[in-house]
């Protein structure tokens, strides 16, 4: 026994020695209060602390919560034989006392705290090995029905502890949808928004889950799970809206009256009402039982229809389920008589109409709803006035209001207007509405003019579009002012380009001849005119209009001398700017009226690009063209007669230039100040873009770079950034402080492709803030230091001399003026 108790001491010592803790620190020290953590589960025999002994003490020894576990040797080496348990004890309150040599207490006791710390070596376990629950239909999503819970023995405090719930399996899973979710964290199982749709109780009234959680937070494939199954039971969904309401509109009633109800799927429910739309008065309110009632009577004519929301909220004020849709329609009773229309009715009937035609409709109007026994209405003719040449002229159908003529035609002669008083009624009421009925005139009179010949008028053809030329007069012997007697004047022969017209008066039906469009000798020098005048109203069967309704007039047109006419005002052609000089490029037209021949010339050929045959009209180059010059030329061509009085006339010449690639590519602009701080510290880059003056197609130029010698290949690089950019590099450090004239060859692969070589200065030089700095001697241009020291002696030499002429001249100018003055005082007399 005492081998194996020196073996253990042995086995410590050794431990302890090669842990370091020997060493006077972390590990060992004097006797103090202290706090150690230790995780459970670890190997017994762990050494913790190795505290040193003052004399006179000797020896130490350990009292508390040791629980068999931890000890102490007698030269203070505290350790703990066995595995700790957090699950059993998470913190042990220990003293340690030194002691004598005589076992008295010398220091302490001293507190030591050992906290163990949590290991995941528990496994969650659910409460229950099956759980049961139910949801209603369309219950809200997100909104939880039930929970599960595990527990687990490790410290919740560390992932160890921290549980995540998963649906595993759900059962039945139709088309792979899933209609339960669970919150990850509380274990709250709810609906998703599918299974707030789809549930139904009658196609599947229950479902079966498994709920597995697992700890670490899920998150570590080494955490522990436990799995649970949970029933779930659909049950019928209450909340539903009811059937459509029907209110008599004004109820006598007491009120407020229940109409109908909802509910909701549980008791506590917090219900409420919103409008669908905004109304003065919202007569309708819900109590907490879910009854909905009509607060006062409510008029159909005002609002035919209610439509409003039921609203279901627990007691936090969040809506439990989509609102309900609640439609209440008002029934209509015969509470409104027929009302006439707004404007007394009147109707027009010919003296020639026919017994049985149709006059006219009266349409009355009932606020009361269509459709419906209390808005049909009757219509009866109670009263004619006047009743002559007798009584029931007129009758009226009884449902429609069409009236129609029943005995005989009516002469406007004998009455012109008859007054009838119609008794419009539905059901229960009656209103009496009036119409007026006028006999018009029949057209049996044709237009008849005052003469049959108007003579002959002699016009230039450049007589004035709108002018009136002459007055035309028919009269009609129907009645005044209506479509039987009024006249409307056309041309029947003699105009047939239309450049005649007539306008009426309407008062005296008075016809006046204007020119519509331009006279032209050339088409027409001599128009015999027929006139015809008619009415708008077709004339009554029997009457045709004769000779009396015509009239003719000759119109002599004179001949005007006219400048020539181009067959266009613009004329357009489209060429390549590459085109040989002499090549025809248009050509242009014009006639004289008068038939002469005509010359043409251009004119604002600023380029001196075009010339045209003054004979045929054709242009032709004489120069060559350039698109970047100018893409559209646009000159002035002039025709001239010839032989006549030389009027002319011009039109315009729009020359197109379709572009070809003769412009190399170049520099979008002058690159200055490209440098390189010397010495060069790394490689180094600058970017440069180019640009091209041909046209370019949408999707824009397509350069390509190389550097313009094969001898700066080991130097420089150049490399293609896009269509239009590239960089230039440096492939080493070792250039001197100078500048480089770098060629750039640039290629814009157009047909045929072209090529330009372009330079671009690159300095190399000591930088002062990012800048080249250089001394002024090394500056070209800067004067020498003896240079300047000359320049400094010339400049104040020329200042001396110029100040002392100007001294000698003051001194000269003060000798005359003494000379002066003097002088004077010898005239001037003395003054007091």
């Amino acid at each position: 026994m005492m081998v194996r108790a020196q073996l253990h001491c042995l086995c410590l010592f050794t431990l302890y020695l090669t842990t370091g803790y020997g060493q006077e620190g972390r590990f060992s020290g004097p006797l103090k209060p202290m706090t150690f953590s230790i995780f459970e589960g670890q190997e017994p025999s762990q050494i913790i602390f190795q505290f040193k002994a003052n004399p006179p003490a000797v020896t130490f020894k350990l009292t508390g919560e040791t629980d068999g576990i931890f000890q102490i040797q007698p030269d203070g080496l505290l350790y703990h034989n066995r595995s700790l348990d957090r699950e059993t004890r998470a913190i042990h309150k220990l003293q340690v006392s030194a002691l004598d040599a005589h076992g008295a207490t010398v220091e302490g006791p001293v507190p030591i705290t050992i906290e163990v710390k949590d290991i995941n070596d528990n496994r969650p376990m659910f409460l229950q090995s099956k759980y049961e629950g139910s949801v209603r239909q369309n219950s809200r999503p997100g909104k939880p029905f039930m929970y599960v819970n595990a527990t687990d023995l490790d410290d919740p405090a560390t992932p160890n502890g921290q549980l995540i719930y998963q649906i595993v399996i759900q059962l039945p899973k139709i088309n792979n949808v899933m209609y339960f979710q669970i919150n990850n964290k509380t274990g709250a199982i709810s609906l998703t928004p599918e299974g707030s749709r789809e549930l139904d109780p009658i196609k599947n009234p229950s479902y079966n889950l498994v709920v597995s959680v697992k700890d670490m937070g899920g998150q570590n494939e080494n955490s522990f799970s436990d799995s649970t199954s949970v029933d779930i039971t659909v049950k019928e969904n209450i909340w539903k809206a009811p059937e459509p309401v029907e209110i008599v509109e004004n109820s006598t009633d007491p009120h407020p009256i229940k109409i109908t109800q909802v509910r909701w799927n549980e008791p506590g429910a917090k219900y409420s009402l919103v409008e669908k739309e905004k109304l003065p008065r919202f007569p309708f309110s819900i109590d907490q039982e879910g009854d909905i009632y009509v607060n006062q009577p409510l008029d159909r004519e005002e609002k035919d229809s209610y439509v409003f929301y039921a609203v279901a909220k627990d007691e936090l004020g969040k809506p439990l389920a989509f609102p309900l849709q609640i439609h209440v329609k008002v029934k209509d009773i015969n509470d409104n008589p027929p009302t006439c229309p707004p404007i007394m009715t009147v109707f027009e009937v010919q003296e020639n109409e026919k017994i049985g035609s149709n006059i006219g409709t009266l349409t009355a109007h009932d606020m009361d709803e269509t459709n419906t026994i209390n808005s049909v209405l009757e219509y009866r003719i109670v009263d004619q006035t006047p009743k002559s040449p007798r009584e029931g002229l007129f009758l009226v159908q009884t449902y429609t209001g069409v009236f129609q003529l029943a005995m005989q035609s009516l002469k406007k002669q004998d009455t012109p207007q008859y007054h009838l008083t119609v008794e419009v009624s539905d059901k229960d009421f009656k209103t009496l509405c009036h119409v007026q009925i006028n006999v018009i005139d029949i057209n049996d009179q044709i237009p008849i003019f005052e003469k049959s010949d108007y003579g002959n008028l002699t016009l230039a053809e450049d007589t004035a579009v709108g002018s009136i030329i002459l007055t035309i007069q028919a009269t009609d012997a129907d009645e005044p002012f209506t479509g039987s007697s009024k006249i409307l004047y056309r041309i029947t022969q003699g105009d047939r380009e239309g450049q005649l017209g007539i306008d009426t008066d309407p008062q005296t039906n008075a016809g006046y001849v204007k020119i519509k469009k331009p006279l032209d000798f050339e088409t027409a020098a001599i128009h015999n005119i027929v006139f015809q005048a008619e009415n708008p109203e077709p004339l009554v069967p029997g009457v045709e209009y004769n000779a009396s309704s015509f009239a003719t007039f000759s119109l002599f047109v004179t001949d005007v001398n006219e400048a020539p006419q181009f067959s266009q005002q613009v004329f357009q052609a489209k060429v390549s700017e590459d085109v040989a000089i002499g090549t025809k490029v248009g050509n242009v037209t014009a006639k004289d009226p008068e038939g002469l021949d005509i010359s043409y010339s251009l004119r604002g050929d600023t380029r001196g690009w075009l010339k045209i045959d003054p004979v045929t009209g054709e242009i032709f180059s004489v120069a060559s063209l350039d698109r970047e010059a100018e893409s559209l030329y646009r000159v002035q061509v002039v025709a001239t007669e010839v032989g006549g009085s030389s009027l002319s006339s011009i039109a315009g010449f729009n020359l197109a230039l379709t572009d070809v690639n003769d412009n190399p590519p170049r520099l979008v602009k002058e690159y200055t100040g490209l440098l390189f701080c010397y010495p060069l510290r790394e490689p180094g880059s600058l970017i440069f873009e180019a640009t091209d003056d041909d046209q370019q197609s949408f999707r824009g130029p397509h350069f390509t770079f190389s550097l313009g010698s094969e001898s700066l290949q080991n130097d420089w690089e150049v490399s293609k950034i896009n269509g239009t950019h590239a960089r230039l590099s440096t492939k080493h450090t070792g250039f001197e402080e100078r500048v480089y004239n770098i060629p750039i060859r640039i290629n814009d692969g157009g047909r045929p492709p072209l090529e330009g070589t372009v330079s671009l200065p690159v300095t190399f030089c000591t930088c002062v803030e990012e800048r080249c700095f250089q001394p002024a001697g090394h500056h070209p241009g800067m004067p020498t230091v003896g240079m300047a020291v000359g320049i400094l002696l010339t400049t104040l030499l020329v200042i001396g001399i110029i100040l002392a002429v100007v001294f000698i001249h003051m001194k000269k100018n003060k000798g005359r003026d003494n000379v002066e003055n003097a002088q004077a005082s010898e005239v001037k007399p003395l003054r007091n």
